[in-house]
């Protein structure tokens, strides 16, 4: 099934999503993480891309395993950043054989060193490439792409980053996942300056539960999201006692989809990090609200 449908048709939607193992020995355990997520039913799962492409057959392997066992309408990711053409074309080749239609199309995160290189060697600079090549090889995939509530890290200011974003978007994008935010308004701002810039594809929360006081400070470095007073002091409080840390930032998750879902957002995606109890109690506190 095509993402796109399920956004589209009104219903108030959840889903996860997963990650690959990082490492060959650790496969077993995600493969058990994943599926037990799986079995909860959400509306869809996505796969992230190996941490630099090492692992990233695995993101195919655990898509293909859920969409087969489960029943579950699958995303898979794919990156660019530094690839040759011939590469992500034999990747985009095994996503077709695979039977998966939904691709979340990624630039990919830049290591030390890419970021020090010479970018005018690289085959694919931005996302949009990406997304154009998609399109071109099969009309028929269902393409996400990323989105910044609080500005793309790379970006001068919002304005240019929403410019590259309609760029992106005209590329091919049937919709656009957004990077984790902790507070709501930040999410309705973003969303009045893209209508008004003319990006009219579905946008979907992303929604990243924070169960220990460790993943703050990782939080912050990887998407530079702005940290509410009211957030802050629940870590203060509760960062100290992990189970009481784990349920706090669990109410916290919930309380944020509630308002999504109260202001007319009917599709959120949960980073939930590969945990099934943390995916499991999310689903369960809004079971009366989703059904």
């Amino acid at each position: 099934m095509k993402l796109i449908d399920i956004l589209k048709n009104g219903k108030l939607s959840l889903s996860f999503e997963v990650f690959p193992p990082k490492t060959d020995s650790a496969f077993d355990s995600v493969k058990v993480a994943t599926e037990k997520i799986a079995e909860l039913h959400p509306s869809f799962m996505s796969v992230t891309y190996g941490a630099g492409g090492g692992t990233s057959r695995y993101t195919l392997e655990i898509a293909k395993r859920i969409k087969e066992e489960h029943n579950v309408p699958m995303l898979a990711h794919l990156t660019c950043v530094s690839s040759t053409r011939e590469t992500v074309r034999e990747k985009i080749r095994e996503i077709k054989e695979a039977g998966i239609i939904n691709v979340m199309a990624l630039r990919g995160d830049l290591t030390p060193e890419l970021a020090s290189s010479d970018r005018s060697t690289w085959h694919y600079r931005h996302a949009s490439e990406l997304v154009r090549e998609l399109k071109e090889i099969n009309p028929d995939f269902c393409i996400g792409g990323a989105c910044y509530p609080e500005i793309h890290p790379e970006s001068k200011n919002q304005r240019e980053d929403i410019k590259h974003l309609k760029e992106k978007v005209e590329a091919g994008c049937d919709f656009l996942t957004t990077q984790m935010f902790f507070d709501n308004n930040l999410l309705y701002n973003f969303l009045y300056k893209i209508r008004e810039a003319g990006i009219t594809v579905p946008i979907i929360p992303g929604i990243m539960p924070i169960t220990n006081a460790n993943q703050v400070e990782k939080a912050m470095k990887l998407s530079g999201s702005f940290m509410p007073q009211r957030f802050k002091s629940l870590v203060d409080k509760f960062g100290s006692a992990p189970r009481a840390m784990k349920q706090a930032g669990i109410a916290y998750a919930t309380d944020q989809i509630i308002d999504l879902y109260a202001n007319d957002i009917t599709n959120v995606h949960v980073y939930s990090m590969n945990k099934p109890d943390v995916a499991r109690k999310i689903q369960s506190n809004l079971s009366e609200i989703i059904k």
